[in-house]
């Protein structure tokens, strides 16, 4: 039975969902090859050195076939610090890189009876499906973002904020150039949600290409037996504890966030924020008692944060899904998220979903949660259910995606 279905050859340039895709079709025994830049193996030397190359390998793939070209690796992340690639630059680099590395190692296969099916994300693969297509296989590409009109809403989000640009810098030209020669290459284009759906229509992308599969997410163990308690009331000494988590940009909200946090001054409530900080910090809220600016960490380190946080706040103003909805969704948060990302909250009964990204709706959203914890237990009870996005039957639509 397993040898009808297609042989699938997964392109993954980075960790993304620590090799969702990849694992979800190797547990369906679909997976023929998965094609990364980076593998350190538990043995490896380098990964005991540096414990960022930790997530850059799965057990659940040990069994699988995966060429990772780490030398090469390497050397080209060493080549580009010293050419001093930054920003956009880097990024077109290593896509670069990544595709002729990639393109190297296919050309190496030799044809086989089974028919098969080419997957790679967005802004990797466009050398990749030129050469899938002369070799008459199937395209697919995973598409990360919505694309060009998040650009733009970021772009006017930094152009109207200058307060907050702090290192932000527009993506070449060619980033975009190359992506709709990708689109026109693929023979489907998966996108995580319905936002970032309409988002590629609207570029022109025809509907029929495009199929909506949403993350994968199976939590850790740790969460199926946790249960969130509230207190009778939030207080100075108990605060209503916030947490933001991701990267702390204004495409993520943090502007509007920000802004209510100052019309929530003197009030029992707390806001953690944790993740990159890729905007400049404004003086007046660098020091304030009610911010914690936790910053980067290892992502085994978040864990605690989701634990201690009563609600967990998602203002994003474009994401192509936002995992950390369900992450904090297995540790029964209940969410504020709004309509530009993947559908997880259902306002009203698991979270809100907020009628606008403005301070004025962030914060009245903070104070129903801060005076009614009863409610806050009620939704904690009903966001455990992360079932519709287990990896096995996200699996089971990548499968599907070509029919």
């Amino acid at each position: 039975m397993n040898n009808l279905k297609p042989r699938w050859i997964c392109c993954q340039l980075g960790a993304r969902e620590h090799y969702a895709v990849a694992r979800a079709l190797h547990r369906h025994h679909a997976l023929h090859l998965l094609l990364t830049d980076a593998w350190f193996r538990p043995t490896n030397l380098l990964r005991r050195l540096k414990p960022t190359l930790r997530a850059r390998f799965h057990d659940e793939l040990t069994t699988a076939n995966v060429f990772a070209p780490n030398i090469s690796n390497i050397a080209f992340e060493l080549r580009a610090k010293f050419a001093g690639l930054r920003d956009g630059q880097l990024i077109v680099a290593r896509n670069d890189w990544f595709q002729e590395v990639a393109v190297a190692r296919l050309s190496q296969m030799r044809p086989a009876n089974t028919p098969r099916t080419l997957m790679a994300y967005s802004y990797a693969a466009l050398k990749i499906f030129k050469l899938a297509r002369a070799l008459g296989w199937r395209t697919v590409l995973g598409q990360i973002d919505p694309g060009p009109s998040e650009e733009r809403i970021v772009t006017r989000l930094y152009e109207e904020n200058a307060v907050y640009r702090g290192s932000w810098r527009p993506l070449p030209r060619r980033y975009w150039s190359n992506w709709r020669e990708e689109c026109a290459l693929a023979d489907r284009i998966v996108v995580n949600s319905a936002w970032s759906q309409a988002s590629l229509m609207e570029e022109g992308v025809p509907a029929e290409k495009i199929k909506v599969v949403p993350l994968a997410y199976d939590g850790p163990k740790a969460t199926r037996a946790f249960r969130r308690e509230y207190p009778a009331v939030f207080t100075p000494s108990r605060p209503l504890r916030v947490l933001f988590l991701g990267q702390i940009n204004l495409r993520k909200g943090i502007g509007p966030l920000l802004d209510a946090i100052r019309l929530l001054r003197g009030e029992p409530i707390e806001v953690s924020l944790v993740g990159p900080i890729q905007i400049s910090i404004p003086s007046d809220l660098r020091d304030d008692p009610q911010l914690r600016w936790i910053g980067l960490l290892p992502h085994e380190q978040t864990a605690r944060f989701y634990r201690e946080a009563d609600i967990f706040m998602f203002p994003t103003l474009s994401d192509g899904f936002g995992i950390t909805q369900l992450e904090a969704q297995a540790w029964k948060l209940p969410i504020v998220a709004t309509k530009f990302c993947g559908s997880v909250v259902e306002d009203g009964r698991n979270g809100w979903l907020l009628p606008e990204v403005s301070p004025c709706a962030i914060a009245a959203t903070i104070r129903r949660c801060r005076a009614d914890p009863a409610r806050l237990q009620e939704f904690s009870a009903r966001s455990a259910s992360t079932e519709r996005f287990a990896l096995t039957r996200i699996g089971e639509q990548w499968l599907r995606v070509l029919d």
